[in-house]
């Protein structure tokens, strides 16, 4: 295992808790950042080989991560940092924060992802979730998805030719696919009125979102012509918890940590919550949220 550290940085029995914004205790054996895409091929190489588990990370934001020890190595794409744009064409990298993109898109006067910039993801989970907020989605701008295939061959996947719907993406149902990068089309635009935009998402979000809770955003994917927060509420299941997880008062689509909330505990309450959906509405309620087995 060691010869990862000829292509990044290799770290050994790593507490996962920061690295997951629930803040769930979650371990693995080794955790790896690769220098750059070229060393990210390698080291994938070198894992195929040695058939050493390994999964892809990013900001930890829409996942829920179990308690026991990841047997393998967690990949984590800090280091695909680049972003180029020019006129309004945008070519970024998967571990750019999505948060940090709209921020250099709207420097450039360009407009489209000021929506995204409260999401605490990273552009290639972006892309992967087709995350999207106040009627937008990542989908409606990208040209492009650049990938490493199953053989770790760098392939250029049109938009045509990847399925996608809301909050859903083929790269979701067939993993085999890494995402290094995004080509985006945007529209012109001026800086001043972006910024005006961000600060009002940036308000909304504070009034309606337990922002000041570790959480990992929307559980749940809103049923066609409803919203899943009122369905709910009107259950009477604000504030309904399992052990420290608890369903958010502000906004009750969203399960927040008020302590040492545990994968299982999370887990329960979604299915507590599908449960009573069904037996109301005859609603089958589609997780948002990536529950993670390993």
């Amino acid at each position: 295992m060691k010869k990862l550290e000829k292509y990044g940085k290799l770290l050994k029995n790593v507490d996962l808790q920061k690295y997951n914004t629930y803040h769930l205790s979650a371990s693995c054996e080794y955790l790896f950042f690769p220098k750059d895409v070229i060393n990210l091929i390698e080291s994938l190489k070198y894992l195929k080989n040695k058939k050493i588990p390994y999964f892809i990370l990013g900001n930890g934001s829409n996942v829920i991560l179990p308690s026991n020890c990841f047997k393998g190595v967690i990949i984590k794409l800090d280091n695909l940092t680049n972003v180029n744009i020019n006129e309004n064409i945008v070519n970024c990298e998967a571990g750019v924060l999505i948060s940090h993109l709209v921020r250099e898109c709207v420097n450039h006067d360009l407009k489209g992802l000021e929506w995204a910039i409260g999401i605490p993801g990273t552009v290639g989970a972006c892309v992967f979730n087709n995350a999207g907020a106040y009627k937008s989605e990542i989908f409606d701008f990208i040209k492009n998805v650049t990938i490493l295939n199953e053989n770790f061959e760098i392939k250029k996947l049109d938009k045509k030719i990847i399925a996608h719907s809301y909050r859903n993406t083929m790269f979701k149902e067939v993993k085999k696919y890494v995402i290094i990068s995004v080509e985006l089309e945007l529209m012109f635009g001026n800086k001043e009125k972006s910024n005006e935009l961000i600060i009002d998402r940036a308000k909304r979000r504070v009034s309606t979102q337990p922002i000041f809770y570790p959480n990992a955003g929307s559980v749940f994917r809103n049923p066609e012509g409803l919203y899943v927060g009122k369905l709910i509420e009107d259950l009477g299941l604000k504030n309904y918890h399992i052990n420290d997880a608890y369903i958010s008062e502000k906004h009750a689509n969203f399960i927040i940590n008020k302590g040492k909330a545990t994968y299982e505990d999370i887990t329960k309450l979604i299915e507590i919550v599908k449960q009573k959906v069904k037996e109301e509405y005859n609603i089958d309620l589609v997780c948002e949220q990536e529950i993670i087995k390993w």
